[in-house]
């Protein structure tokens, strides 16, 4: 997940409201302790959960952590990107800002 927005808080919060959805299922929350993440962290979405599973910044962040993950042999990776005002619609205007980053 990505959120292109440079406040910590900011962009944790919009995060957070992703998060909660797969935090509350039983297979996504029993891979997330398998990861290490304790039940504190799936029922706060601490902020260690948070800036493991989603990227946020600029388009060079979300570049940068799919350079990570592509370095350590991932063949792909996918991005949902999570728009600052809300899911109104296709983040057509996020993808516009992130497809030059990402296909360089």
């Amino acid at each position: 997940m990505a959120v292109l927005v440079d406040d910590a808080d900011q962009a944790r919060e919009i995060a957070r409201g992703t998060m909660q959805i797969y935090t509350n299922l039983p297979n996504y929350a029993n891979n997330l302790r398998r990861l290490g993440f304790t039940d504190d962290d799936l029922t706060t979405i601490s902020d260690r959960l948070v800036d493991a599973i989603v990227v946020w910044g600029d388009e060079g962040a979300v570049r940068t952590r799919v350079q990570q993950h592509l370095d350590a042999g991932a063949d792909h990776v996918c991005v949902q990107v999570l728009p600052a005002d809300g899911f109104n619609g296709l983040p057509l205007a996020e993808w516009g800002r992130l497809a030059p980053a990402l296909l360089a």
